[in-house]
């Protein structure tokens, strides 16, 4: 049954474009706030026009710009893989992690963290330059990501109509496997690493240098890319493989970009970030049930609504700092923010549905 809401009407490209133009407006105005404000507000007319050594244009370019930019490339990767997920397994509850993208990559940062591996250079030591500094936990994420995805992928193949629910039982499985490995890697650790590994697996933005946010925007720029243009199949993923296939689409060629490009993302934001939940859920049922079931629209609007909340989630975190004397990790305002919300929409609406 499709679900019923307002804001509903067909997709015009003079509609997807103000949408997007108004939400790109929003998201801009988030990046203003995140930037501003914090245990230090800041102007941006002293960071920009003022002198370099002036302490509002060392928080901004040092410290608020790259977290901001990191929050939205994050924020945008886990709500546009969200509902990329939600339609190809046409499952409402579907997320970024339920693939075991998530488990991957947190067994393979838990595993870094744990020998203590900072760098690349102190994983291969013959590495120089930049490569050497790259943070090892998040090559390590990025690689266990990766592999997690490649093995679900595969696992998959052969089952035909069943494909989607093949993958997701394969990613449960395996998200299931490397939480049991996390645990025995925590237990084994050293006591004074184990609180580094806790604040990595509970979600948190940190300080990435201008060359990983780069990289990190490229490999997010690409998976959307496929995305967004495969999104008119993905409308038709969402009526059955039968009708789809009738209809011309080649079903278990794009369900396989779909899930390689929102994998792809996912492992690209989580090596940076940790495990940040609810985004990639809240963000699109609240505006599948604003806009309509459209991917074609969703899609675009999810990443940048996703950014948009990442960056505010972000905010409220560090504001927090004077209340806790600690800075909690933004996967923690996340689920604090995601939870309530996503019993409300479930309790109004009646039913959420991914179609």
């Amino acid at each position: 049954m499709r679900e019923k809401g307002r804001g509903r009407g067909s997709f015009t490209p003079g509609r997807a474009l103000g949408l997007c133009g108004a939400f790109l407006v929003l998201l801009l105005a988030a990046f203003v706030v995140a930037v501003c404000f914090g245990d230090q507000p800041i102007s941006l007319h002293a960071a920009f026009f003022g002198k370099p050594t002036s302490k509002d244009a060392i928080i901004f370019w040092s410290l608020r710009l790259p977290r901001a930019l990191l929050a939205a490339i994050v924020g945008a990767g886990l709500a546009a893989s969200g509902v990329t997920l939600q339609g190809v397994l046409r499952n409402p509850l579907a997320d970024p992690f339920v693939l075991g993208v998530s488990g991957g990559a947190a067994l393979g940062a838990t595993v870094a963290l744990a020998v203590g591996f900072a760098t690349v250079g102190e994983v291969a030591p013959g590495l120089g330059g930049g490569l050497a500094r790259l943070s090892a936990p998040a090559l390590f994420a990025f690689v266990g990501a990766v592999a997690a995805m490649l093995f679900v992928l595969v696992a998959s193949q052969g089952h035909g109509g069943r494909a989607p629910y093949a993958a997701l039982l394969t990613g449960v499985v395996f998200n299931a496997f490397a939480s049991a490995a996390i645990t025995l890697v925590k237990t084994l650790s050293d006591p004074d690493r184990l609180g580094e590994i806790l604040y990595w697996l509970a979600g948190a933005l940190g300080y990435e240098r201008i060359h990983t946010l780069v990289l990190s925007a490229l490999l997010q720029v690409v998976a959307l890319g496929v995305m967004l243009a495969l999104s008119g199949r993905l409308n038709l993923l969402t009526l059955g493989d039968d009708d789809a296939a009738s209809l011309g689409v080649s079903v278990a060629w794009t369900r396989r970009l779909l899930l390689l490009a929102a994998s792809a993302s996912v492992a690209g934001a989580v090596a940076l970030s940790g495990l940040i939940g609810f985004v990639g859920l809240i963000v699109p049922h609240v505006l599948r049930l604003a806009f309509g079931p459209d991917q074609r629209l969703l899609v675009p609007l999810s990443a940048l609504g996703g950014a948009a909340f990442l960056m505010l989630a972000d905010l409220l975190a560090r504001l927090a700092f004077p209340l806790f004397g600690a800075e909690p990790p933004v996967g923690v305002v996340t689920a604090l923010l995601g939870g309530p919300l996503f019993l409300a929409l479930l309790y109004r609406r009646g039913q959420l549905t991914a179609a």
